[in-house]
């Protein structure tokens, strides 16, 4: 099994269990073992699927001004919080590859493989949200003929993508590849790096 023929399913069920209840405040109810990768995996596309819909909800252009600041919030941490889940999953494949001799011509790739993966999570809930305007029986025969030439373009993405990080991944193992794990180093949630949260200390 490849790594993404283990991952795109469990992307799969995070959405569809998110839509069991569709509640942006509904707990995650992850079946994996915590320090597995499953576990991860699950936790990072649930994180991707709940902002999903934060992101439709503060977009109401009757929204209430404080309930979208609010909204605004929970999406920053949001974000944070993906960010250290991506940077968790890369430091997984640096320690699974840790043993790995890289060949004296070998490259570094343009992004590592958990950020590939980032990537591969989000196209998941495109898949999931674009087949649902395929489905609409409120929607007009152009408006589902038109997104379901968006869906085949993402499907075949997906499967590109797929390609691309197995081969990557496979790259890594056998040394053509190597790669290093950097921090993303956000300044504006750190208070002593936002000068609006320092300057409030003056």
């Amino acid at each position: 099994m490849t790594f993404t023929e283990l991952c795109n399913p469990i992307f799969v069920k995070v959405i569809n269990d998110y839509h069991l209840l569709d509640d942006v405040d509904q707990d995650i109810q992850n079946p994996y073992e915590r320090g597995t990768i499953e576990y991860d995996l699950y936790v990072k596309n649930w994180i991707d699927t709940v902002q999903w819909h934060l992101e439709d909800i503060i977009r109401d252009p009757h929204i209430n001004p404080i309930e979208a600041l609010e909204l605004k919030r929970r999406i920053d941490k949001s974000n944070q919080d993906r960010t250290d889940l991506v940077e968790r999953i890369d430091s997984y494949f640096y320690e699974y590859y840790h043993d790995v001799r890289p060949l004296a011509d070998a490259t570094i790739n343009t992004e590592s493989p958990a950020w590939a993966i980032d990537r591969l999570s989000i196209l998941a809930l495109k898949i999931y949200h674009m087949q649902e305007q395929v489905d609409r029986t409120d929607a007009t025969d152009g408006h589902r003929a038109l997104c379901r030439s968006k869906l085949d373009v993402l499907l075949e993405q997906r499967k590109d993508l797929s390609l691309a990080i197995d081969q990557l991944l496979d790259d890594i193992q056998a040394g053509r590849k190597y790669m290093k794990v950097y921090r993303q180093m956000k300044m504006y949630n750190d208070p002593s790096t936002n000068p609006v949260l320092y300057g409030q200390k003056k």
